[in-house]
């Protein structure tokens, strides 16, 4: 992964469209290095997580452009290469994971990342008819090895529909039901990047289970 970090370092410090033009043989190089990664990575998710079909890379890599037209940042490019590895691609709402690179801020992981009212309504009714069996998954030695807590916003009081009284309400308050691993550059960079992010993944299938489930029964 030497030529996409070394790339992305460059674009971090040079966000212009005059330098990305200047550097698209490098850009070319990085990309195809995502690709491979992420052609790897549904082939081993595949082998534990039968919801996986067989994809398209390019299908689950999120374009490096930003949409700068309601931004205050107009920075043109993102300084980051990604991809959502799910039943739908970049764009499902379903459970999936997620591969992030991006020098010194690197980390992969995924889940449901703010979903739509629907899809947030199944997995909070789930988690509210069978709070032990989602407990089960997050609180596990393994998993909270990678995955100590359920990341992003949550709402300070029940979400509407929901008892107030409920003994797991914290549970019920995220927007999302997504996870995340850091990885320094050196563990990018590393020969064992393969065998690193299948490990985590194989720990990440679980609570993605539950949630595919959930969502799937409320269809």
């Amino acid at each position: 992964m030497q030529a996409l970090v070394q790339f992305l370092k460059g674009l971090k410090e040079n966000n212009t469209r005059e330098w990305f033009n200047d550097h698209r043989t490098e850009y070319e190089t990085a990309k195809e290095q995502m690709l491979f990664f992420t052609e790897i990575m549904i082939q081993e998710i595949r082998k534990f997580d039968s919801d996986i079909p067989a994809m398209a890379p390019k299908d689950c890599l999120f374009r490096i452009f930003r949409d700068v037209r309601f931004s205050k940042d107009k920075n043109p490019y993102k300084t980051n290469m990604g991809s959502f590895i799910a039943p739908g691609g970049r764009k499902s709402e379903q459970g999936g994971y997620y591969i992030h690179f991006e020098p010194g801020s690197s980390f992969i992981g995924g889940g449901v990342w703010c979903p739509g009212p629907n899809v947030l309504r199944s997995i909070r009714q789930e988690i509210y008819e069978h709070p032990e069996s989602f407990k089960e998954v997050i609180e596990d030695e393994d998993f909270k090895r990678f995955f100590p807590e359920i990341m992003g916003e949550q709402l300070k009081t029940a979400p509407k529909g929901f008892d107030k009284e409920f003994e797991d309400i914290q549970l019920l308050r995220y927007k999302s039901y997504a996870f995340g691993h850091e990885m320094n550059d050196d563990q990018v960079l590393a020969a064992n990047l393969v065998d690193q992010t299948v490990a985590v993944f194989r720990q990440l299938s679980h609570v993605n289970r539950f949630l595919n489930d959930a969502i799937a029964k409320r269809r």
